[in-house]
């Protein structure tokens, strides 16, 4: 039961499409960017969150790996793992998180879990000073050089290689192996996948690289392209960190805490669809913006609003999704889901269908256990794609 006197509104204005590539949509005035794009596919199957959490650490973990607890694998790892890498020069699974510090989580967001440790998120921070950490010896080591480091590097090859014929099977020796192999080639691809002054004057302002709000979270979505034209397999761009102020999470002050956090995503992620469409990259890249939960329709203090694992939207574009198409809907408070309800298993066997793979036969045999990513739930949300 909800009780009517602690019902609250929205305070803000809704720009209403009634057509066009948004469909019937309505989109709040404070994505004024995303608003503006009537021509940009958004569906928006909206998930109910019936096995969701309302606390960050469960709910997060159950968006990025299908399960409440930690020790299993994200689904950037089960992709690495399925499909493998385009490119040597990069990973295959990037981790580009807010400029802030890491989510609720911390990394467990990204892990390999089970999965051969290789496939974990590699996360990079491109707005910091090193964005790799370790990638090259720091100044004060100015003893070592080109060929001392090469010479260590082929000396520790040898050692590990010995230890891992006495250990086989060892995936995190296979895994470390492997990175210091991709390290090497990194030093001489990453310094230029990480090089934004390669990019003309108008896709910065496009972006709003030079905009003191977004300024982080464009660059970051900038470097995702780059990336993603590289042949990084999937990247995941992260919007807020661990912590109730400045933040998504807006408990006490919505008036105050959502234009800041709204407003740095808005331009960034406007001009990503756009540059992804002008370059002809738009139909084979999957865009997929979702969270862990919701917020509650009645109020929390004056001004604030509670989690709400009920009803929440994700939105999809480009590869496989049909323009303007959206799925399921709440009940009238916006408090739980009423019609075709979807959990996060329905969502990730989706974008692994439109990535071409059978949810089902993504398996992994641990601990006696055929591990799946949508373990033995999951459906195709197949009213959305085109």
């Amino acid at each position: 039961m909800l009780r009517d006197d602690n019902l609250i509104s929205s305070r803000r204005d809704f720009l209403w499409n009634a057509g066009g590539g948004l469909g019937s949509l309505a989109l709040a005035s404070i994505l004024g960017s995303e608003g503006a794009l009537a021509d940009v596919p958004l569906p928006d199957p909206r998930l109910n969150g019936g096995l969701h959490h309302r606390a960050h650490g469960p709910g997060s973990y159950m968006q990025n790996t299908g399960f409440l607890t930690p020790g299993f694998p994200s689904m950037g790892a089960w992709i690495s793992y399925g499909l493998g890498r385009l490119t040597d020069n990069l990973p295959a699974y990037v981790v580009l998180p807010d400029s802030r510090g890491l989510p609720y989580n911390q990394g467990g967001n990204f892990s390999s879990g089970f999965l051969p440790v290789a496939h974990q998120g590699t996360i990079i921070r491109p707005t910091s000073p090193t964005p790799i950490a370790d990638l090259f010896p720091p100044a004060s080591a100015s003893f070592i050089s080109r060929e001392s480091e090469s010479d260590g590097l082929s000396l520790l090859e040898t050692l590990n290689r010995d230890h891992l014929k006495e250990n086989p099977g060892d995936t995190r020796l296979e895994a470390r192996i492997a990175s210091y192999e991709l390290a090497a080639r990194m030093q001489l691809s990453a310094p230029e996948v990480l090089d934004l002054t390669k990019e003309s004057a108008e896709t910065h302002a496009l972006y709003g690289t030079g905009e003191k709000q977004c300024a982080d979270f464009a660059r970051n979505c900038l470097t995702a392209r780059r990336m993603i034209e590289r042949g990084v397999r999937f990247v995941q761009v992260w919007s807020g960190m661990g912590g109730p102020k400045g933040n998504w999470d807006n408990h006490t002050d919505i008036p105050t805490e959502l234009p800041f956090i709204a407003g740095s995503v808005d331009q960034p992620i406007a001009a990503l669809i756009q540059d992804l469409k002008s370059r002809g990259l738009f139909e084979d890249t999957l865009l997929v913006w979702t969270t862990e939960f919701g917020r509650m329709p009645f109020t929390q203090g004056s001004t604030g609003r509670d989690h709400n694992g009920g009803t929440f939207l994700t939105w999809l574009a480009g590869a496989g999704i049909r323009a303007g198409a959206t799925y399921g809907e709440s009940d009238e408070f916006a408090y739980k889901a009423a019609v075709d309800g979807t959990w996060c298993y329905d969502l990730h066997a989706t974008i692994l269908h439109l990535l071409g793979i059978d949810h089902e036969k993504l398996v992994f045999r641990h601990n006696g256990i055929d591990r799946r990513l949508t373990d033995v739930h999951g459906q195709v949300i197949e009213e959305i794609l085109a």
